[in-house]
């Protein structure tokens, strides 16, 4: 999508409305993406774009909620999920919203290289548990420091509550699809996932937009594409950052390899596709201009963040449980000392903490990104390490059950 021409200062109230603590926290990211001057036309378009949503998702979305059954344009669910499943062919006399979404979703960009998107997706799935670290605590959490899109997740009931962890373990489910071995080809778990997001988030968007509950003159589309672009940079430069301070030795190609992985999802999100990015130099410019955009929490973020760190004493976890859930909420805390500082704790309302948590993992990913990545049976071993704790991790969250991201009404 290339800028509309939009006049100058017709954006949304949210936009630039807290500078000073903006560019506080922007600071490190400064530092890392070498910024000299502030780019004023990307802030600008920053700032449109909090405005413009995924049209071909849109449109589909507006298809999906026709009500006259007999409307050769309506889009039913079971055609979705036919067509998600099984392609496009399978659906008899496709409606016109549901042909055009798949033949842009099925047509693999050339810029897209699958051998550099497994080797993507292994390395990552090497990095284990230090992944959900810096995801929930750098990222996820993180992100609740501004105001906007967590108070979206408090309108759908997302994540507060009873339904913070539930919630929370389908987007563990979803990223885990994802760097799944095949995981995005066509018919692989990651691909199929991530366009199921993609349609969810437009019909959360086409809900959202007519029944008048958001307000989009304070904060922009409930789901639009600056926020879309803002969450695609925390999956990519944003994790290699936070792996990286968790003391996960990087290469250039491997940092690579997994910008090159969540630059084809971002693309199957429908993220603009001159938001996504190649290098982290890039995207960390990008998330940089991002922040400075971004207002202050609401009560919004303090209430996801306490559901989150609270959530820890709820899990199953076999023996011991009531112990391990403490040890786990203590680790938690400890470990957003350490990426968000003092200020980012009572900016979320949480208590303080020392980060005792993190030198023990910072030594462990010295060695295992240092020496047992070196050979073919050290990277099994990390693999064998990340599935366990996979399983272990869904089955605390979910027992017996299977998640579903988002199950699609029948």
């Amino acid at each position: 999508m290339s800028p509309s021409g939009s006049v100058p200062g017709d954006y949304p109230a949210r936009f630039r409305s807290a500078p000073e603590r903006s560019h506080r926290i922007a600071r490190p990211l400064r530092r890392v993406a070498r910024v000299k001057t502030d780019d004023e036309e990307l802030l600008h378009e920053i700032g449109r774009r909090l405005r413009t949503r995924d049209e071909l998702g849109a449109q589909l979305a507006r298809a999906m909620r026709i009500r006259d059954r007999d409307d050769p344009e309506r889009v039913t669910f079971a055609q979705l999920r036919q067509a998600l499943h099984h392609g496009i062919g399978a659906v008899d006399d496709p409606p016109p919203a549901l042909a055009r979404f798949f033949a842009v979703v099925d047509a693999v960009p050339e810029w897209v290289d699958f051998d550099r998107v497994e080797r993507g997706a292994r390395i990552m799935r090497e990095m284990g548990r230090s992944v959900d670290d810096v995801m929930l605590q750098l990222a996820l959490i993180g992100g609740y420091r501004f105001g906007g899109p967590p108070d979206l997740l408090v309108a759908t009931g997302g994540l507060v509550g009873a339904t913070a962890m539930r919630r929370l373990g389908e987007t563990q489910k979803w990223a885990l699809s994802v760097l799944e071995p095949n995981g995005m080809r066509r018919t692989g778990a990651g691909f199929v996932a991530t366009v199921h997001v993609r349609v969810m988030h437009a019909l959360v968007n086409h809900e959202f937009e007519t029944n008048g509950r958001w307000d989009a003159d304070r904060w922009g589309l409930p789901i639009n594409q600056t926020d879309a672009s803002a969450t695609l940079g925390l999956f990519n430069s944003t994790l290699l950052l936070g792996i990286r301070a968790l003391g996960w030795i990087v290469t250039a190609d491997q940092s690579r390899a997994v910008m090159h992985l969540w630059k084809y999802v971002g693309w199957l999100m429908g993220v603009d596709e001159d938001w996504l990015f190649d290098t982290e130099q890039e995207q960390n410019r990008h998330n940089y201009h991002l922040v400075l955009v971004q207002a202050e929490p609401t009560s919004a973020g303090p209430a996801l963040a306490r559901a989150l760190v609270e959530g820890q004493l709820t899990r199953d976890r076999g023996r011991l449980t009531v112990l391990r859930n403490r040890y786990e909420r203590a680790r938690l805390l400890s470990m957003l000392r350490y990426f968000l500082g003092a200020q980012g704790l009572r900016d979320l309302g949480l208590p303080s903490a020392v980060p005792w948590a993190v030198p023990p993992i910072v030594a462990a990913n010295l060695v295992r990104s240092g020496l047992l990545v070196r050979t073919a049976a050290g990277r099994r071993y990390l693999e064998r390490a990340s599935r366990r704790f996979a399983r272990r991790n869904q089955r605390a969250m979910f027992g017996a059950a299977t998640p579903e991201v988002g199950a699609l009404p029948s």
